[in-house]
């Protein structure tokens, strides 16, 4: 199983670069893993933000295979402990999912065609985090439920 782990707006920030580099890089060795950062609209200033969702849905659609599995992040989605993550993420690769894909929306979230698609909608919390932890806190808690999958030394029960 393959994760696609996808992001509206600017490249990562050097603050939180060097982690999800790392994360990423420790998930490689359970799945292949890589991001797509979806630049905003080049016109989002002028842009509602009903607009903007609009104008980055056929972006988002367009990185996705008609069998990819996609989970959006979202603060009014499911959450789920690292051990439930985990429970899923080996649920998926057990299912035979070629690719997972995580998708972190723009500034406004996304489109109702965005929304329809996904097979599940996230909350990594009730609170709203700046795009930028989310992706570090996102890479993370992947790696971690690598870990509790293979009952490695990283997560502490």
């Amino acid at each position: 199983m393959k994760i696609r782990l996808i992001s509206v707006g600017k490249p990562h920030d050097a603050y939180v670069k060097a982690g999800i580099t790392d994360f990423t890089q420790r998930i490689s060795k359970y799945f292949k893993v890589d991001w797509v950062i979806i630049p905003s609209a080049k016109n989002a200033a002028s842009l509602s933000a009903q607009g903007l969702k609009k104008a980055e849905a056929p972006l988002i659609l367009s990185q996705l295979d008609k069998d990819d599995y996609l989970i959006l992040l979202d603060e009014r989605g499911k959450q789920y402990t690292s051990t439930e993550l985990a429970s899923f993420l080996q649920q998926k690769a057990n299912e035979s999912h070629k690719q997972l894909v995580f998708l972190i929306g723009g500034a406004f979230g996304v489109d109702e065609s965005v929304t329809k698609r996904a097979q599940l909608s996230w909350s990594l919390s009730p609170l709203v985090f700046p795009h930028m932890l989310v992706r570090l806190i996102l890479s993370e808690q992947l790696y971690r439920a690598c870990t509790i999958i293979k009952n490695e030394k990283y997560h502490h029960i």
